[in-house]
């Protein structure tokens, strides 16, 4: 039940979209490509960000950039 923390826990760290081109899914409407979003947790194949709708969505990585600190 981990997940019902995400949204109030520390980030692990930031990525930036650089494309919201989804084959299967609309992600425009909860991503903004150039934007940079707080990772709450990862898989081998998801980011968890908190996006544009406030709340935490998993999103595939290849969407995504990691910031350098």
């Amino acid at each position: 039940m981990i997940h019902k923390t995400w949204q109030e826990s520390k980030a692990l760290k930031k990525v930036k979209c650089v494309h919201t081109n989804a084959a299967k899914y609309m992600v425009d409407r909860a991503l903004t490509a150039g934007k940079e979003y707080d990772v709450q947790n990862e898989t081998e194949e998801f980011y968890f960000v908190i996006d544009n709708t406030g709340k935490v969505g998993g999103y595939y990585k290849d969407y995504f950039e990691i910031v350098p600190n």
